[in-house]
C-alpha cells in the first residue's frame, strides 16, 4: 500500500515554515481521522522547526460519553508528544445545532489560542469538506463567496489539508496506529451536510462519473479567486463613497456584482448586525436603484431603513 504520510506532512510543512522557533501553534482535534492525521503531521514537522504544538479538543456536551471521548483524544495526543487542553462548551441553539455548535467551537478555540499566545490554529478540513461545502452553497442559492467554500488561510486559522482526501487521512491513521472516533452526528441524516456526504455525492458520482468531489473543490478555488477580485474592486469603489448617502445613477452604472457588494457594505455600515443581511434584503435595495417606481423605503435588520429621495439612497439607523 502507498504511504500517505509524506503527502500529509508536506501539506503541513510550508505553513509551519512561516513561523519562528519557540512559537506556539494550536491544532483543533475532534478525534476524527482528519484531525488526528493533522496532529500527527504537525507533531513530526514542528519538532524539526522547534515549534510547540498544543492540541485543543472541544467537548460540546451534546452526547452522552462526550467527556470520555475528549479524554481518549488527549490520550492519543500523548502518544504523539502533544499536550492537550479539553475545553467544555455549552452550545446555545440559536440558528440550528450545526451552526450553533460551530460558533461555540470557534469561540473556545479563539480563547484557548489567546491564552497560549498561539500564532495559528490548525484545522483538519479536507478536500471532501470543500466539495460538500460547494454543494450545500449551490442548494442555498448562495453567491460566489459562499460557493468558494473554505480558504486555506483565514486570520489565525489555517487549513493545510484542503488538497488531502478523507480516505488519505484514514490511511494515515491506520498506518501510524491511531484510532479515529466516528462521531454519531456524522451518520445523522437530519443534517444537510451528512445527506450530501452519504447520499448526494455518491449519487452524483454514480450518475456523472468519478471525480465529482475533485471538480467541486477545483470550482471552489476558482470561485474564491473571483470573489476576492470582486470584493477588492467593491471595497476600492466604496472607499470613495459616503455609504449613508449614495447616488443612484452612479450605482446603476456599476456592474451588478459590484453594486450588490456596495449595498451589503452600506447596510452593515448603517448598523445591521453581522451576518444578518440576506440576498432578499440586497434585492429590496437594488430595486430602489434599478427598478424605481416610487416604492416605499426598505426596512432591514437592526432597524436600518433605506429610502430613495431625489435620486439618492439614504440609509438610516433608527
Amino acid at each position: 500500500m502507498t504511504s500517505h504520510l509524506p503527502s500529509i506532512r508536506s501539506a503541513v510543512r510550508p505553513w509551519l515554515e512561516k513561523f519562528e522557533a519557540g512559537d506556539y501553534v494550536v491544532v483543533a482535534v475532534s478525534g476524527g481521522a482528519d484531525s488526528l492525521a493533522l496532529a500527527y503531521a504537525l507533531s513530526v514537522e514542528a519538532k524539526k522547526l522547534a515549534i510547540n504544538v498544543h492540541a485543543v479538543t472541544i467537548d460540546h456536551q451534546l452526547q452522552s460519553g462526550s467527556a470520555e471521548q475528549a479524554s481518549k483524544v488527549a490520550e492519543q495526543m500523548i502518544t504523539l508528544g502533544i499536550t492537550t487542553t479539553i475545553e467544555k462548551v455549552v452550545v446555545t441553539i440559536t440558528d440550528g445545532l450545526e451552526a450553533s455548535a460551530r460558533s461555540a467551537r470557534y469561540e473556545a478555540l479563539n480563547k484557548a489560542s489567546e491564552k497560549l499566545g498561539a500564532v495559528a490554529v490548525f484545522l483538519g478540513h479536507t478536500h471532501n469538506d470543500q466539495a460538500e461545502g460547494v454543494l450545500l452553497g449551490l442548494a442555498r442559492g448562495s453567491g460566489t463567496r459562499s460557493l468558494s467554500a473554505m480558504a486555506p488561510h483565514n486570520g489565525i486559522y489555517i487549513r493545510p489539508l484542503l488538497s488531502i482526501t478523507r480516505s488519505e487521512t484514514e490511511n494515515v491513521c491506520a498506518e501510524i496506529g491511531l484510532t479515529p472516533w466516528s462521531d454519531p452526528h456524522n451518520q445523522d441524516t437530519t443534517f444537510a451536510r451528512v445527506r450530501v456526504r452519504t447520499q448526494a455525492l455518491p449519487a452524483l458520482e454514480a450518475a456523472i462519473g468519478p471525480g465529482i468531489s475533485q471538480a467541486l473543490a477545483r470550482s471552489a478555488e476558482l470561485l474564491r479567486h473571483d470573489a476576492d477580485a470582486l470584493d477588492e474592486w467593491a471595497e476600492r469603489e466604496a472607499a470613495s463613497l459616503d455609504l449613508a448617502d449614495l447616488d443612484c445613477d452612479h450605482l446603476h452604472n456599476l456592474p451588478k456584482a459590484i453594486r450588490s457588494r456596495i449595498i451589503r457594505m452600506a447596510i452593515y455600515a448603517a448598523g445591521a448586525p453581522g451576518g444578518s443581511v440576506t440576498a432578499e434584503h440586497v434585492s429590496a435595495v437594488e430595486a430602489l436603484i434599478t427598478a424605481w417606481n416610487g416604492q416605499a423605503e426598505a426596512h432591514l435588520p437592526g432597524g436600518v431603513k433605506v429610502g430613495r429621495f431625489s435620486g439618492r439612497l439614504s440609509l438610516l439607523h433608527h
